[in-house]
């Protein structure tokens, strides 16, 4: 019979000795995931998606958007999605180090390099973890596929038109159509 070798327990203090270089260092299941920068047009899309749900809170005020924090909610889990909202009711869960809370909504754009990770190693922990949406952008098919683990849906929901988000404690909900979402350089 043969045994696994002992997974290595990770704390903070190992996460935060990664380098700073360029790459993206996470660390699921103990596994580290590695990913380098992202491209030019992953981060024009993501601004798009920045400043529409900056907008968006403004006339909602039901949370605050964030850029690129670590999420730190789960002992030993160390993910780095591209945009996280945290609704008002987190906002304790802030801190310097990353968001120690879940958020109402965590957004990935695609890179080559991250399909694998982003649409089937991180949608089973972020539902896990309880996280109400999850949304993985491609800018290469122009589509984003949006987990409702609030919603009680374990797969992902195809979206190539109008993307909308009912956030809890808001009036009306956030759409992007995809000519805003996924507008040229």
């Amino acid at each position: 019979m043969s045994q696994r070798p002992p997974q290595h327990v990770w704390d903070y203090s190992d996460y935060a000795r990664f380098p700073d270089d360029g790459n993206r260092y996470e660390v699921i299941d103990g596994e580290v995931l590695v990913t380098p920068a992202p491209s030019t047009y992953h981060q024009h899309v993501l601004a798009n998606l920045l400043v529409a749900l900056r907008l968006y809170l403004k006339r909602e005020p039901m949370g605050v958007v964030l850029p690129d924090v670590d999420l730190l909610f789960v002992s030993g889990q160390f993910l780095r999605p591209d945009l996280v909202v945290v609704a008002n009711e987190a906002r304790d869960g802030i801190t310097n180090r990353g968001v120690e809370l879940p958020p109402a909504l965590v957004v990935e754009v695609l890179s080559p390099t991250s399909s694998s990770i982003d649409r089937v190693k991180k949608p089973r922990r972020y539902g896990d973890f309880g996280i109400p949406e999850y949304w993985v952008i491609d800018p290469e098919e122009r589509l984003v596929w949006v987990w409702r683990f609030a919603a009680g849906a374990s797969d992902a929901e195809r979206v190539t038109g109008r993307l909308v988000w009912h956030s809890k404690g808001a009036g009306q909900a956030f759409e992007i159509t995809p000519e805003e979402l996924f507008e040229p350089m």
